[in-house]
């Protein structure tokens, strides 16, 4: 699998997005998703303390014992986690951290990443003790999720000379919600920060297997959520799109999974495409999915008017 790098770090382009572990399945079967993953050459491993109320966090440290350097082991920290005050003040972070790093097992987190913005906490507060992980190797990366490019630049721009600043920014993008594409992505760019999209398969709408008029496939994410969240994203309009999607992969002798990965990877800032799965066959469809390459008329094809 082709690599790409995250500051220091090289990954692979297609990574595990463990949000499912703990939360959507147990841990025998995280371990099957897992190991999965490692079999077919996946390195990037993306958690978050908040995943399965910290049980995300837990079932890796125990699944990756005695295997911990074969990945690159990514997390967040920031949100609440059942309720409790989070955010991004140096107490917090060392906190945090310490948690995680308990939980994963390990003595280092590859990338640790700030969930999300912090309003009441200065980022130049935030990013000297994110400094000070990194300086006393604990850390290897820093980097952020859902920044507003103005929120990357301000980041950027507080950086002290020497000290450790992001070098990735994690927000939502695929190509059924292309709002970043046209603010966070081209920052990124501008920075020299590695982009990783999350929710790049759209929960599952730009695998295939959801259908106008058809039942929801039983166990998938969308089939679990509330009615009215069902009712704003199930769509006519949303279906339609799947559809035009659909047809442009297939006259190319592609699936709509490949044209979601393609798209992505065809960005030259993208790093790593983290695809959740549940089951062991869906990380290898992910990883068989990014095989394809967009020609420049394919992308042409694909631009928003």
């Amino acid at each position: 699998m082709e690599n790409r790098r995250i500051g220091s770090l090289e990954v692979s382009v297609v990574g595990l997005g463990c949000n499912n572990l703990g939360r959507r399945i147990d841990e025998e079967r995280s371990r099957g998703v897992v190991e999965a993953a490692l079999d077919a050459g996946i390195t990037l491993l993306d958690t978050a303390d908040i995943y399965g109320d910290t049980l995300s966090e837990e079932y890796l440290g125990r699944i990756l014992q005695g295997r911990r350097d074969r990945v690159v082991l990514a997390t967040k920290f920031g949100s609440e986690i059942r309720g409790e005050p989070a955010g991004a003040t140096p107490a917090y972070v060392r906190k945090a951290f310490e948690g995680s790093l308990r939980r994963l097992r390990t003595d280092r987190i590859d990338l640790y990443q700030l969930h999300e913005p912090d309003a009441s906490t200065p980022i130049a507060d935030t990013l000297e003790v994110l400094d000070e992980l990194v300086r006393e190797g604990k850390v290897r990366e820093i980097g952020c999720s859902n920044f507003t490019a103005e929120q990357l630049r301000e980041a950027h721009t507080v950086v002290k000379p020497g000290a450790a600043g992001f070098v990735s920014v994690q927000n939502e993008l695929n190509l059924l919600d292309r709002a970043d594409e046209r603010e966070g992505l081209p920052e990124a760019e501008r920075l020299g920060l590695a982009y990783i999209p999350f929710f790049p398969l759209a929960s599952g709408l730009l695998t295939g297997k959801y259908h106008r008029g058809e039942p929801l496939p039983q166990g998938t994410r969308i089939a679990g959520w509330p009615d009215e969240q069902r009712n704003e994203v199930l769509t006519d309009a949303t279906f339609e799109r799947i559809a035009r999607l659909t047809r442009f992969a297939e006259d190319r002798g592609h699936t709509l999974l490949e044209l979601a990965f393609a798209w992505l990877l065809a960005k030259r800032c993208i790093a790593s495409v983290i695809a959740g799965a549940t089951k062991p066959e869906q990380v290898q469809a992910n990883v068989a999915a990014a095989g394809w390459r967009l020609s420049e008329a394919d992308l042409a094809g694909l631009a928003e008017p």
